[in-house]
Order: structure tokens, then C-alpha cells, then sequence
């Protein structure tokens, strides 16, 4: 357990904080979140020498957003590694020789690293605190765990899964000590908890260790760049599931990109692998902004405009409005265009519009900056039976937990017949075995025993046994 009295994650505990007249009680709220939530909370919202409106509910968000993932972050590594019992004995996998996500996130580590050294050294903590938390949400946890879960979950030892514990180790020790200046006893804890067992470290404590060394030859600034594009499409195409209604479980055909430039089909091939596992799509494919198949309007935002435009503001705003296809597409390409309004001349930027694409039947469109997504939401039936089962495989895993059978158990499945599920389990049942870690799933009519659970509305029952 990586927890200490510096930070309270157990919500059992919870209640009103004791009110000193109109204020919050100190020693209250310290003893509720810990003295490290609490710290983070205060520094991360406002330098110290700015005024904070103190906010209960902003240290409880602190605890669960940035502490509670990093802790969960932990926890999945820490309940891997014993299984495969890592020690880190093993040489250090050259970092050439690793995933591009593994070199992707100690780029970043490094470039963090640098920042994070340099803000504290600028007296900057509110920085260096946020700077941390992005990395730790967005990064670390939101995107290079996800991505790289199958990598922990497989039966062999391969290098592959080494590079992923190596990998993963070094971000949570440099974590560690990149927030120990502010929480202390969690970073501690971290540190300590890591080092027990591998002995990397040669201090007893975080606060006795090296801070971390930048490497400037670790950095990959083109990978870091590819590896956002990967973030930003896949952001794209999730919001447009979470618009259409579409669960993410469901797979779903394609999505198509329009060509940015020269580079930008190389660019997104390099991380398509990741793009599609995120996003649960089949494919991509490409098409030019010439192909006419998707639309864009442009929209003037007018705070921006006002004091380029002043008087003018009713005619450059009609201008913009009425601009054509490929003025726009060349307008997104440049960055800039030229307005020519009576004898005046305006120098609109991209900054100075707001740029919308349209959505085509059977499609929803999204755009992000000059990055536009159109994802086919049709839904064949072959992909349905697919989206059913994975559905069911996640019941059968929530089951599992509920039992508290080990990530390692392996069981055998008994289902009530039922029209949703017969041919999607037949279809796919290799694919749900090995998911479940399942030696056998059997569909049964006579089955009266086990687990309701839903599915599109549908109840099935289930029942599973450990072998």
C-alpha cells in the first residue's frame, strides 16, 4: 500500500469539515485529505503569493484527479510485477530497442524533467505542479498505460514486457521525486515502496536521492509530435462516439483523414496501430480536401475580430461567412488570408475564425484546428456480433473482480441460450476465451443458475466457475 498519513484516499473516513466562524479548519481538512492533497491543492492553483479561494471540493478533486490515479497507476504495476516477480535484476533494454511508446514516454519524461527542475529553480511550484499533473493524467496514465496494458497482461517473459516494466518503473520513480518538494510523504512512500524491491537506488529516501538528470539525447521531438497527432485524433473520434451514442466497445469500420500536407499521411501511419486499439476502429483512409467530400463553414469570432475590424466588423464577419471551398482550404493551409473590403484590406488569421466541419449521412465529422475526422458510424452486422462480445466480455470480467478470482485464474463459462448472444459467441469465441481466460464457454438452455446481467437491455445469465 502506497499510502501514508500524508494523503488520505479512503473515502470511508469522509465528513463536514469543523468551521471556525466563516473558515476552514486546518488541522480538520489535513486530517480528512492529508497534508500532501492539501498542499498540492493550494500550490497548484495559485503561487504562493497570490491570493486562493480556498475550495473543499478542490482538494478532493486533487486526492482523486492527480493522487488517485498516480496510486492506481502504481497499483497496476505493482500487482504485475509480482505476478511475473520483477526485480529489475535484468540489463537496462536499450532505449533504440524499445516500443515507440516506450521511447515516446521518456522523451517526455526527460523534457519534463527539464521543465519541472526549472520552474522550482525560478521559485515557480504552481508550474512545476501542473506541468507534473498533465503528465501523470494525460500521458502517464490517460494514454501510455492504456495502450500498453496488453504488453503486462501477456503469459510470456518476452522483451517486450520487460522494455514495458523498465519503462514504467523509471516514470514512477522520477514522478516520485519530481513531486517530493510538494508532497513529501506520498513521494516517499512511492519511492520507497519501488526501491525495496529492486534496489535501483541507493539513497533510503526520495529526499536523500538524486533529482532527475536531464538527457538531452533522449528526447525524440518528432515522435513526440506524431505521438500527440495520435492523441488529438483519438480524442476526435471518441467525442464522436460519446455524440452519436456509439459505446467504444463497439467496433466500427473506418475513418477518414483529410491530407494535411506531404508529411502527414507518413506521420499518422507510424501511430496508426495505437489509433485504431484506442479508438476501436478497423481502418483508415485518406482522402484530399479537393475530394469535396467533406464540407467546412467558417465563422468569424467576433471578440477576436473587433479591433481588426472596428467599423468594418458587419462586412469582414459577411466576408468570412461567404468565403468558398477552396478559399477556405487554402485558407487553413496558409494561416492567413487577405480580406479586401471597399478600399481597406483586413489580415485575417485562423485565430480570428472559428472553422466547423459539416456532417455527411451516415458520417460524423469533427475538426480540431486545421485536423478534421469523419467517422463512418454504420454498423454491419458482423461488427455488431463483435461489439456484443465484447460487451459480454466485460460482464464476464466485472463478474470476476466480484468473485475476486485472481488476474491469472483461469475459468469455464456456462450462458443461458439467448438470441443476442448465441451468434456472437459462436463467431468469436477463440477471441472471448482468450479475453476471459476461459477453457470453455457453453451456451445451455437449461441453465436456471448464476448472474444476471444486461446487455442492450437484454438479461443473461451467466455463471463461471475457477478451474
Amino acid at each position: 500500500n502506497v499510502v501514508s498519513n500524508g494523503l488520505v484516499l479512503d473515502k470511508s473516513g469522509n465528513k463536514m469539515s469543523k468551521r471556525l466562524g466563516n473558515a476552514v479548519d486546518p488541522f480538520s481538512t489535513i486530517e480528512q485529505y492529508g497534508a500532501d492533497a492539501t498542499r498540492w491543492y493550494m500550490i497548484s492553483n495559485a503561487s504562493p503569493w497570490d491570493n486562493l479561494k480556498f475550495n473543499m471540493e478542490g482538494i478532493d478533486e486533487v486526492r482523486r484527479k492527480f493522487f488517485g490515479t498516480l496510486y492506481n497507476t502504481y497499483s497496476f504495476f505493482a500487482l504485475y510485477a509480482n505476478i511475473d516477480k520483477f526485480e529489475y535484476n535484468e540489463a537496462d533494454i536499450s532505449l533504440k530497442k524499445r516500443p515507440e511508446i516506450d521511447q515516446w514516454i521518456i522523451s517526455l519524461l526527460n523534457t519534463l524533467s527539464k521543465e519541472v527542475d526549472e520552474f522550482y529553480a525560478d521559485f515557480e511550484p504552481t508550474k512545476a505542479a501542473r506541468a507534473i499533473q498533465e503528465f501523470v493524467d494525460e500521458h502517464l496514465s490517460n494514454w501510455y498505460v492504456r495502450l500498453s496494458r496488453r504488453r503486462f497482461w501477456k503469459s510470456d517473459n518476452s522483451e517486450d514486457k520487460l522494455s514495458a516494466y523498465q519503462t514504467l518503473y523509471t516514470c514512477l520513480v522520477n514522478i516520485a521525486k519530481l513531486i517530493s518538494p510538494i508532497a513529501p510523504f506520498f513521494a516517499d512512500r512511492l519511492y520507497c515502496d519501488l526501491n525495496a524491491v529492486t534496489g535501483k537506488e541507493k539513497a533510503e529516501s526520495v529526499h536523500l536521492a538524486d533529482f532527475p538528470t536531464y538527457h538531452a539525447e533522449l528526447v525524440n521531438k518528432a515522435l513526440e509530435e506524431r505521438m500527440q497527432l495520435a492523441q488529438d485524433i483519438s480524442s476526435l473520434v471518441l467525442s464522436l462516439r460519446k455524440k452519436v451514442g456509439i459505446n467504444v466497445r463497439q467496433p466500427l469500420s473506418r475513418i477518414l483523414l483529410p491530407i494535411l500536407n506531404k508529411n502527414f499521411e507518413h506521420q499518422v501511419d507510424q501511430v496508426k496501430d495505437l489509433i485504431l486499439s484506442e479508438t476501436n476502429i478497423k481502418d483508415i483512409e485518406y482522402i484530399t480536401e479537393a475530394s469535396g467530400f467533406i464540407k467546412k463553414k467558417v465563422k468569424p469570432n467576433f471578440k477576436a475580430l473587433g479591433p481588426k475590424a472596428g467599423k468594418d466588423m458587419r462586412a469582414v464577419a459577411e466576408a468570412i461567412t461567404n468565403m468558398d471551398q477552396d478559399t477556405l482550404n487554402k485558407f487553413e493551409e496558409i494561416g492567413t488570408t487577405t480580406l479586401e473590403i471597399g478600399n481597406s484590406k483586413f489580415e485575417i488569421e485562423l485565430s480570428d475564425v472559428e472553422i466547423i466541419a459539416e456532417d455527411v449521412p451516415g458520417w460524423q465529422v469533427a475538426n480540431l484546428g486545421k485536423l478534421t475526422v469523419a467517422l463512418d458510424v454504420n454498423i454491419t452486422n458482423e461488427l455488431k456480433q463483435e461489439g456484443i462480445s465484447r460487451e459480454l466480455i466485460n460482464r464476464i470480467q466485472n463478474l470476476r473482480k466480484g468473485k475476486e478470482f485472481d488476474v491469472t485464474d483461469k475459468i469455464n463459462v456456462r450462458l443461458r441460450d439467448h438470441s443476442l448472444i448465441n451468434e456472437a459467441v459462436k463467431n468469436n469465441l477463440s477471441y472471448i476465451c482468450a479475453e476471459i481466460l476461459a477453457e470453455s464457454i457453453e451456451l445451455d438452455n437449461q441453465l436456471n443458475e448464476g448472474e444476471t446481467v444486461l446487455i442492450d437491455e437484454n438479461e443473461i445469465l451467466i455463471a463461471i466457475t475457477k478451474i
